[in-house]
């Protein structure tokens, strides 16, 4: 619900704050007072077109701010906001500003943060519907009539949106399949001797460094087989130098007796004996490490070559390889087993196709009954508000296959024929304004609760009309007002009496510079003014007897 709107500089707006209700406010005034401008200011704030003419004479921008009540969690506008990362503070009112330079250009903020004239307009659309000479085509529009008669008729079209996901998903899927078979039949012959080859090679993953370690550690022994061999001849065999050091230390033995010094030099020997022994044994164990066979070197060596060409061949890594194979076998699995797979799928897709056909035909039954209970209801509206040769009705027609959606195979407008005897055409062709609002207005009536936005604007509904026929507007709007905030701009007495709140809009002047202003009025002032709508310049006893007449009924 609209709570208020703060307008500055706009054309003879110089600084406005106004504050609105629940339920059916009037605003009246002569004609000339500004109540477009008001209008133009509030869908300035809904994203209407910037127009730079609206800035008051000699002031750099002009702004508007309008205040809503916070939406509910369901409604289209938190949608809105969640989808566009507007924050959203629970409890906290929505407030939506748009500012206008005199050079051009503007700019718009919900809650504080920029956002685009795309978004402030469907959220605009969301939350107030202006209908009359600024109609804003929120009813008019033919995109939005389905889901209002299904809201109208509860029509429920959660089973076909199941339905119709099922049977995209099932189609997507045949799709699919059939690419892939398609494609891999056209390979067939690659396929068939790629598979071969790399199942004859049998590569595996980690394969490459694995070899190419075995393989380094060959090539180091062999470079280093001759300096081995080398230092095993001169410490082993009967000239080596560990027999040479045993000799000596069995000499010694014999002799050390002899001189206390021998000794130590026998100790040493032994102790290089044994350093001796263990050199030779770590000798023969490198040696061991490093021995290579050349016939498995050069099998290494043809091995990873080859596996370096496979890789380079199918443009992978080679440990890539054997998943490589892999799938190249499943493609040739599909070939061969593709068309029982299609057959498959192409019965699941019809069968998914027949349930989302059940389950749109079921919906457009529903919606045919809703429609003649909508048009019943529309009619029925008709003749009080002076539309009695007029005709109304919603149009359920079938859609091309194309077109069928989550939503059904339907396509819903609404019509009406405005003479006897002339077409059906589209709302938003009717001519006159009047009549278009009054339509809506019953349109409005017969949906009730069902859908829209929660704040109604009718701008001079009552044009071209008066006595029973602007009373039965009223009372309508009254209605109306039950369970939706409604806002109307009004010439007629019979309407502005049914208000709960009424505001005045007035122009003044200092000789220099006019204003328009809005001013809300007391009970006395209400009557006064509804008894200038009655009798005009001159306000007579009996205008303010009728106008109370009014008030009271």
């Amino acid at each position: 619900m609209l709570t208020s709107l703060a307008i500055r500089n706009v054309v003879l707006i110089e600084a406005l704050d106004l504050e609105f209700g629940a339920g059916l406010s009037v605003l009246t005034g002569e004609t000339g007072a500004g109540k477009s401008i008001l209008l133009d200011s509030l869908g300035l704030a809904l994203g209407a077109r910037a127009d730079s003419g609206l800035v008051r004479a000699g002031e750099a921008q002009a702004s508007v701010v309008a205040s809503f009540d916070p939406p509910a969690v369901d409604h289209r506008a938190t949608a809105l906001l969640i989808e566009n990362g507007i924050d959203i503070e629970p409890g906290e009112p929505l407030l939506i500003r748009r500012l206008v330079k005199a050079d051009g250009g503007s700019r718009a903020f919900v809650n504080d943060q920029p956002c685009s004239a795309a978004l402030l307009r469907d959220l605009g659309g969301s939350l107030v519907e202006i209908h009359g000479q600024h109609d804003d085509r929120g009813l008019l529009n033919p995109r939005g009539h389905r889901a209002l008669l299904d809201s109208y008729g509860r029509c429920e079209a959660g089973a076909i949106a199941a339905a119709h996901g099922a049977w995209r998903a099932a189609t997507t899927a045949l799709a699919e399949a059939r690419t892939i078979v398609a494609n891999a039949a056209r390979d067939r012959d690659y396929l068939t001797h790629a598979v071969e080859e790399l199942r004859k090679f049998a590569p595996e993953a980690g394969e490459e460094a694995t070899l190419a370690e075995e393989r380094a550690t060959m090539q180091k022994g062999a470079r280093l087989t001759d300096d081995l061999s080398a230092v095993s001849d001169c410490l082993t065999g009967s000239d080596g130098g560990l027999a040479q050091l045993r000799q000596a230390a069995r000499r010694l033995d014999r002799i050390a007796g002899e001189e206390p010094l021998l000794t130590a030099v026998l100790e040493a020997l032994d102790r290089a004996v044994v350093e001796a022994g263990e050199a030779e044994d770590r000798l023969a164990e490198a040696a061991e490490a490093l021995s290579f066979d050349p016939a498995r070197l050069d099998a290494i060596e043809t091995r990873l070559f080859d596996l370096r060409g496979l890789a380079r061949k199918h443009q992978v890594a080679p440990d890539d390889l054997a998943a490589l194979r892999d799938e190249m076998a499943a493609k040739l699995a599909a070939i061969e087993g593709g068309e029982e797979h299609i057959a498959a799928l192409e019965k699941d897709v019809a069968a998914k196709a027949a349930a989302y056909r059940a389950a749109a035909q079921a919906l457009s039954a529903e919606r045919q009954l809703a429609a003649g209970r909508l048009d019943a209801a529309v009619a029925g509206e008709l003749a009080p508000l002076k539309l009695d040769a007029a005709r109304f009705r919603t149009v359920v027609a079938p859609l091309d296959e194309g077109q069928w959606s989550a939503q059904g195979m339907d396509r819903v407008e609404f019509e009406i024929s405005t003479n006897p005897g002339a077409p059906f055409a589209p709302l938003a062709k009717i001519a006159s304004g009047g009549e278009l609002s009054r339509f809506i207005l019953a349109l409005k009536v017969a949906l009730a609760e069902r859908g829209g936005a929660d704040t109604l604007i009718f701008d001079e509904i009552d044009r071209g009309v008066g006595g029973a026929v602007a009373d039965a507007i009223g009372e309508r709007l009254a209605r109306l007002a039950q369970s939706n905030q409604i806002l109307v701009v009004t010439h007629s007495p019979q309407v502005a009496a049914r208000g709960a709140g009424h505001m005045l809009i007035a122009k003044s002047s200092d000789g220099t510079v006019t204003r328009t202003g809005v001013h809300a009025l007391s009970d006395a002032e209400r009557r006064e003014e509804i008894a200038r709508m009655l009798s005009g310049a001159e306000i007579t006893a009996e205008a303010r007897a009728q106008a109370e007449r009014l008030l009271e009924a």
